[in-house]
């Protein structure tokens, strides 16, 4: 399975982002370029712990056994699947900039620290479940936008 923490992932990832641009738009969903920009900068933080987050309850009642069904293949990320309150973006922005404040985040991956991370849905995550599951984050979000 695709980790955000190989290198090569991290260069495939990088070259699909460079392909966006303001006239990208949704294949499904409702957020523009800019948006998903913006909301994948947000993840990265949160997993870079930049913003730290607390498991929601309905999160710890289901979080581990959702974690589970998503990380079991190499399957994408369903279409149109819900997300943390506090990652759904509004308005408008600079596309270029947000590219490239996402792409300096991707690079410090590679010497990812946050080993207490905790996903405000799933919860505590070891590394290598963080890592399976940030490549299939971006990914979605790149399909999403037919990168």
């Amino acid at each position: 399975m695709k980790t955000i923490f190989d290198k090569a992932t991290r260069a495939e990832i990088i070259d699909r982002i460079g392909t966006l641009n303001e006239s990208s738009t949704a294949q499904w969903g409702k957020m523009t370029v800019y948006q998903m920009l913006k909301h994948c900068s947000l993840w990265e933080e949160m997993v870079l712990g930049k913003t730290m987050y607390k498991q929601s309850f309905i999160g710890k009642l289901f979080g581990k056994m959702a974690l589970k069904g998503m990380l079991k293949d190499d399957s994408p990320v369903k279409k149109n699947m819900p997300t943390v309150p506090g990652f759904n973006i509004t308005g408008t922005g600079d596309v270029e900039a947000e590219k490239a404040k996402w792409i300096e985040l991707i690079h410090e991956e590679e010497n990812f620290a946050n080993h207490n991370f905790v996903h405000p849905f799933f919860g505590k995550m070891t590394k290598e479940q963080i890592g399976c599951f940030a490549y299939k984050h971006i990914d979605h979000h790149l399909r999403q936008f037919g990168a």
